[in-house]
């Protein structure tokens, strides 16, 4: 694998307050970019607002406000959850900065002297709550006969002289680089429904406006402000310093990944790499579209007063346990539903009953039994090796490989059998037993629980940050050693040898309870 990784979230529109998938999302790219810290990579994260389109500026005069002021409450409203939400996030891009309206215009610039900018007329069905574009084929009909758009919301007929993009020029082209690129869509049913409108023709993209001034202006075209689409995803590259020859843009581009729900995919995946070509810009190697989160097989609207704050979810049970509630329940890329029992009953069975009671057991039984000291080993057994065998298979094999492919739930259901395993061992071995029986030998099976301890907790580090640190911290072990390969090493008999005591266990999961309230589901 290369050196460096680039990763981006989309962009967050901030017409209102982050909700549970804005979370969802913005979680899993940070799992994504700690594993790859981990494994000694130098990671790029970048995620942000996309401040701009006529979406913002309906909501801001509705609510009496500028657009630019609501977008600076609004975007300090993203920024503060991601905050609480532990997300070690590189670059904190907004559209509405200085250097970002440069890149987009340098990219218009670009497009422009390919020849590929025309201006005409525009007359077409326009939603303003998706900011596309629809071809009267494309539309719906909704309940009371009115048309809608593939996503089912309102369009409205919109007629205005605009700029266009020649994107028919790039159908072939596209096709072209999806073949020789398979990878380049994930997962492969979001790769199939592009192939398939790419097959179908493309039609020349309107990319300027003239009914709104909130964006950013067109070069050399008084009154026309960009299509948010193509402001928004110039993004990418002003968080590297395009259009200027950076050290970042040299090292960090072509993205690695860009991380968007799947209902953007059209977006990333035929304008973008369209407008990068034009422009003579390499494209990203990797776009993958997940899933929505559904609140109890619903999907979250105002109207049915189902929207979830994840930060009251925080509140009610903890950071980590959110992260881990929602990578661990879903297959990534498919749409999941949750519900607030969900959590508590994934976080008690395996966080407080299962990793969190090893965790506790173990350490309980050093601090009692040896007086916080670590013990020596007296030689390992056929079931010492084997747990160690099947630890290092999951922390070396088995999660890398998942997190790599962005199959969350395969890495922590990998993760949650070795800590059964461990379990199982504890319970085989018996070492409240052993006290009486053979205290050499309760000694080395401490020993080997508490090596795969410290183990798993390195393994999961991406997932819980704040837990595992406070865990490995009572353990002593030194942020150093905080990888896959640092906790391999012989690091365990040092530590014992050392003046290091564990002091008095604190439970690092305590069992949760649903709030009284919350029996009815997340309000």
């Amino acid at each position: 694998m290369p050196d460096t990784f680039y990763l981006t979230t989309a962009i967050h529109y901030p017409n209102g307050k982050p909700h549970i998938g804005h979370a969802y999302e913005t979680i899993a790219a940070d799992v994504l970019a700690r594993f790859h810290r981990q494994m000694g990579r130098e990671v790029r994260f970048q995620t942000g607002t996309d401040e701009h389109g006529l979406k913002m500026a309906q909501k801001a005069r509705e609510l009496g406000m500028t657009p630019r002021a609501l977008a600076d409450e609004m975007s300090g409203y993203f920024r503060e959850l991601f905050d609480r939400l532990d997300i070690s996030y590189d670059r904190f891009i907004r559209t509405t900065e200085e250097e970002h309206y440069r890149a987009s215009q340098a990219i218009w610039q670009a497009m422009e002297a390919n020849g590929d900018l025309y201006l005409d007329r525009y007359e077409g069905w326009y939603s303003v709550r998706d900011e596309a574009y629809y071809d009267e084929s494309e539309l719906v009909e909704g309940e009371g006969g009115e048309k809608l758009s593939p996503q089912g919301t309102p369009v409205e007929w919109t007629a205005e002289e605009t700029w266009f993009f020649r994107l028919s020029n790039y159908a072939d082209k596209l096709l072209a680089f999806y073949r020789e690129n398979p990878d380049f869509i994930r997962p492969e049913s979001r790769r199939n429904e592009v192939m398939r409108f790419v097959e179908g023709g493309l039609r020349d993209l309107s990319v300027s406006r003239t009914s709104f001034d909130w964006g950013v202006p067109v070069p050399n075209s008084e009154g026309h402000v960009m299509y948010v689409w193509v402001d928004a995803l110039t993004n990418y590259l002003t968080g590297l310093g395009y259009p200027d020859e950076t050290e970042e843009m040299a090292k960090f581009w072509p993205a690695d990944l860009h991380l968007i729900g799947k209902d953007i995919v059209r977006f990333h995946t035929v304008y973008w790499p369209a407008f990068l070509m034009s422009a003579n810009i390499a494209l990203p190697r990797q776009v993958f579209g997940h899933g929505f989160l559904l609140n109890r097989g619903q999907k979250e609207s105002k109207s049915l007063g189902n929207v979830t704050d994840p930060g009251e979810l925080v509140d009610a049970y903890g950071v980590d346990t959110l992260r881990y509630f929602l990578l661990r329940e879903f297959t990534f890329g498919q749409d999941g539903s949750y519900s607030q029992e969900a959590i508590v009953n994934r976080a008690n069975s395996e966080l407080a009953n299962s990793f969190g009671n090893l965790a506790q057991r173990t350490l309980s039984l050093l601090f009692k039994n040896c007086e916080g000291n670590l013990p020596p080993i007296s030689g390992h057994t056929a079931e010492d090796n084997e747990l160690f065998a099947h630890i290092d298979r999951v922390i070396h094999e088995e999660m890398p490989a998942a997190y790599a492919d962005l199959a969350f739930a395969q890495a922590l259901e990998a993760w949650m059998g070795a800590v059964f395993a461990c379990n199982a061992y504890i319970d085989a071995q018996a070492p409240w037993a052993l006290k009486k029986t053979d205290f050499e030998r309760m000694k080395t099976v401490l020993a080997t629980l508490y090596i795969c301890i410290a183990q798993l907790a390195v393994a999961v580090i991406p997932v819980m940050p704040g837990s595992m640190a406070k865990l490995l911290d009572a353990m002593g072990i030194d942020p150093e050693l905080r990888t896959p390969e640092g906790i391999r090493s012989h690091w365990y008999s040092p530590l014992a040898e050392s003046d290091y005591r564990i002091e008095k266990p604190q439970g690092i999961f305590p069992r949760l309870e649903l709030p009284e309230s919350e029996g009815e589901g997340a309000q």
